[in-house]
């Protein structure tokens, strides 16, 4: 079975014409929504997901507003409300090295450079500067693992492992 990763949910319609408002869920939001690209629709509910051609794009706000091939008005996107955008794991972009995608970080275990496991992560925080990782160990307490280069020292999602030098007082 094709693995699907989430771009984005469309939350509204806009305007008459058959755009519909998407809360961005990937870091390439003009690359996902270019014109022509193919989006998969997966509706609460319903098995199978909806392929969607975009035939629009554009940005309001903190939205993207998209109109799709075929949907011209907005009693036709009206049933969309509240589907999430996905695309198939063949479209997934190449990375720079360095650089990690959400779903291959999360389920990782995490080790410190001494040996000892902390368990692994389950969360990925977004808050400024740089990404936290949430770790959830055996004692089912949480740890915050902050993405720097004096913490994380190597990052293997083939392998799942992630190896950390903790800074004093991380841990």
């Amino acid at each position: 079975m094709e693995k699907f990763f989430n771009v984005g949910k469309i939350v509204n319609t806009h305007g008459i014409r058959g755009e519909v408002r998407v809360i961005s869920r990937t870091d390439f939001p003009e690359e996902r929504f270019k014109i022509g690209n193919s989006l998969f629709l997966f509706m609460p509910g319903c098995k199978d997901p909806e392929e969607l051609i975009i035939k629009t794009h554009r940005t309001h706000k903190n939205f993207n507003l998209l109109t799709f091939e075929g949907l011209d008005n907005v009693n036709q996107v009206e049933r969309l409300r509240g589907g999430i955008l996905k695309v198939p794991e063949t479209q997934r972009g190449e990375l720079a090295e360095d650089e990690f995608y959400f779903q291959d970080i999360i389920g990782c275990t995490m080790m410190t450079t001494s040996g000892e496991e902390l368990g692994k992560v389950i969360e990925i925080l977004t808050p400024g500067a740089n990404d936290v990782w949430v770790v959830k160990g055996e004692k089912s307490k949480e740890i915050l693992i902050p993405y720097i280069e004096n913490v994380v020292k190597k990052v293997d999602v083939k392998e799942k492992i992630i190896v950390i030098e903790p800074m004093e007082g991380l841990l």
